[in-house]
């Protein structure tokens, strides 16, 4: 199956576009995509509260445990691309092939040798909350294709969404170079528009032909994957509660307003008070108010379900 990227010159425009004029009349409820919106929506809102979602999004993350997250995506995606190019031409797959475009697995390689050194395979091992999804993944693709949309379906879209909000957190939290060595991963660049993209997707999925019965256990796998996901989560957030605080690599800088305003980095005279143009005790000080307080909670739930999503 050609990618999209493929084929003359403004085919593959032309089936975004053709598919964007109809979209709000031809989605129905029993759409695949449809179904797997509301189908998992449960799913999706306790990823959103497991606490390795919301230290990320407050920046709060240790370098280790962003690289042994970054091994465990790099397994994910060497499992379900292996088995996306055995199904390649499956017809109840085929449709949704693009190598091009979407595969992560050697995005992920060069992530690692930043974070381990070239000889970084000989460092990384898969854990084992990692090694049952790897398992699972195998399973569909070996024996129930049918299932492999599921998978792809929920890491790919994410990786599109929430996954382009914590490539800027962890690049700003872990201080990594601009050049965006260490987040290769987010990176798409046969990609120039994510939800034209996203919808071409959708529309492709919604075309398998597929019976009652297969959607929902499509739905189901896709709640299981779900599942993988926060089981790896939570195997995180134990071995970051072992981590010893010089870990903790992450954090966005700023000062809490609290202690001696001396130690301020534009701390202005030799008086004991922060200048009237202290940054850090400005921000602190309007943080404090009830209305920026409100509207910060706002900005963070809502970067949450994006993040969510993609990280599932």
């Amino acid at each position: 199956m050609p990618s999209a990227m493929e084929g003359p010159e403004g085919a593959e425009e032309a089936e975004i576009l053709r598919y964007e004029e109809t979209e709000d009349d031809s989605v129905s409820p029993t759409d695949l995509s449809e179904l797997l919106k509301e189908g998992t929506k449960e799913s999706h809102d306790r990823a959103e509260n497991t606490q390795f979602v919301k230290d990320f999004l407050k920046g709060r993350i240790k370098k280790e445990l962003f690289k042994l997250a970054t091994v465990a995506l790099y397994f994910t995606y060497s499992a379900l691309e292996e088995e996306m190019d055995r199904n390649k031409d499956s017809p109840v797959f085929a449709p949704l092939y693009f190598p091009l475009e979407l595969h992560r697995r050697a995005a992920l390689g060069k992530d690692l040798e930043y974070f381990y050194g070239e000889d970084w395979e000989e460092k990384v091992q898969c854990s084992e909350a990692t090694q049952h999804y790897v398992d699972r993944i195998h399973h569909v693709g070996q024996h129930e294709p049918e299932l492999l949309v599921a998978h792809a379906y929920t890491r790919y879209m994410g990786d599109l969404s929430g996954g382009q909000v914590l490539k800027k957190v962890a690049q700003r939290a872990l201080k990594l170079p601009s050049t965006e060595e260490g987040i290769q991963f987010y990176k798409f660049d046969n990609i120039s528009n994510a939800q034209q993209f996203k919808q071409l997707y959708r529309a492709r999925m919604n075309a398998l032909d597929l019976d009652k019965n297969t959607k929902e256990r499509i739905v189901e796998e896709a709640n299981r994957a779900f599942s993988f996901n926060m089981q790896v989560f939570e195997e995180l957030d134990k071995i970051g509660r072992s981590l010893p605080e010089a870990a903790q690599d992450g954090g966005f800088p700023g000062h809490d307003g609290k202690g001696d305003l001396r130690k301020c980095p534009y701390y202005a005279d030799k008086l004991g008070k922060a200048g009237p143009s202290c940054p850090y005790h400005a921000a602190a000080a309007l943080a404090k108010q009830p209305l920026v307080q409100l509207i910060l909670a706002a900005c963070v739930a809502a970067a949450a379900g994006a993040a969510a999503w993609y990280l599932m």
